[in-house]
């Protein structure tokens, strides 16, 4: 089966580099979040690529990465509330 590929080369590293960052952004925040106490452990990546309503920009679609940080428990998002206001009380 031939799979057909619209973009070159130069789309493909943009998104290589999307998707990096994003993981990078993810481990940075899971790892920032570990250290409070705090684990989301359904974080991931997600991208939306052409023709998805999130990639949509007019002329060409671009392809994006997005860290999800995914569903918590009540007693989970309370302890990140409170990291955040102690974090902002400095």
């Amino acid at each position: 089966m031939t799979v057909r590929d619209d973009h070159d080369s130069t789309s493909d590293r943009s998104v290589t580099a999307k998707v990096t960052e994003a993981i990078e952004a993810r481990d940075v925040l899971a790892d920032a979040l570990r250290r409070a106490g705090i684990q989301l452990s359904a974080m991931d990546i997600r991208r939306a690529w052409p023709g998805t309503a999130l990639a949509e920009t007019g002329e060409k679609a671009t392809r994006y990465a997005f860290v999800q940080l995914g569903f918590c428990s009540a007693p989970v998002a309370l302890a990140l509330a409170a990291v955040i206001t102690k974090g902002t009380e400095r």
